[in-house]
């Protein structure tokens, strides 16, 4: 496991705690078990770079062993959320490379969505303004999307020459919005608008421009607040079943639920029940 800056040291089971890392590439604050990323760029609309790409790619694979981050939320500064690769520092490079270099380079942006996908915590995206390219990649990695009516989300790949098959793409996006509708924006390019998105089930709610980060953080520390271990039984079942079939899927929820019944938290809940009280989750 690659360290980051900012980190403290390990804790028991590679446990770490991470309120205190210290970005390089981006925006990183963190209050009350909820972790904010600022794609902070606004005068670009917060392109990503290589180095800013590397680095979330790292945050994400250590965000497994994050003890007190018990949920993160992503969002850009500004008006914009993110408006893809910078033209600049990586599509002008990428011109250059021969075809192993090009592919490092894609395995290494799919790489960001893996880590994404494998880290337990819920991700609840803040979009407003531009979210374009591997910007509306970031989007759809998320678990939840917070956007806004004016927020414009394009998977624009085709619109430079390349494939809508983009860092898992053609497989994630079917699955939230259905294989017809994720093929109109895939072989097109073009905006999808807030209410567009809202309606196909892209984004799970609107927000004003003013409100979606408050929304989004609120919304995070909710969960926060819930039953962590469950949380990320929930987001690892939700990833691996899509490679099951309904039988597998059912035999895999009945022992992840089980593991969960094991919990400290299934048992406080129980006690806090009977009690009439709300329980208070510890996330073990």
């Amino acid at each position: 496991m690659k360290y980051l800056p900012g980190q403290a040291q390990d804790l028991p089971g590679n446990r770490q705690q991470l309120a205190n890392y210290t970005a390089q590439h981006f925006t990183y604050a963190f209050n009350a078990g909820v972790a904010t990323i600022t794609l902070n760029r606004p005068e670009r609309k917060n392109p990503l770079t290589f180095d800013s790409y590397a680095e979330l790619r790292d945050l994400f694979r250590t965000l497994s062993y994050g003890d007190d981050v018990k949920a993160i939320v992503i969002t850009g500064a500004g008006e914009n959320f993110c408006s893809g690769g910078d033209v600049h520092e990586i599509i002008g490079p990428l011109t250059k490379l021969d075809m192993p270099g090009l592919l490092s380079f894609t395995r290494m942006t799919g790489d960001l969505v893996k880590a994404m996908r494998a880290c337990p915590q819920p991700i609840i995206a803040a979009i407003d303004g531009v979210c374009a390219g591997a910007g509306a990649i970031l989007a759809l990695a998320s678990d939840i999307r917070i956007g806004t009516a004016r927020s414009k989300t394009a998977f624009l790949f085709t619109r430079v020459g390349l494939a809508g098959c983009d860092m898992g793409a053609c497989s994630i996006l079917p699955r939230i919005i259905g294989q017809g509708r994720a093929s109109d924006l895939l072989y097109t390019g073009r905006s999808m608008s807030g209410e567009e998105a809202e309606r196909w089930g892209f984004f799970n709610r609107l927000a004003t421009p003013g409100d979606v980060l408050a929304e989004a953080q609120a919304y995070a520390k909710n969960l926060a607040e819930g039953p962590n271990f469950a949380h990320g039984m929930t987001k690892k079942m939700l990833q691996q079943e899509w490679n099951m079939g309904v039988d597998e899927a059912i035999e895999a929820e009945a022992q992840a639920q089980a593991i969960c019944m094991m919990t400290n938290d299934f048992h406080r809940a129980y006690h806090a029940f009977v009690a009439k009280q709300k329980p208070v989750f510890e996330g073990n």
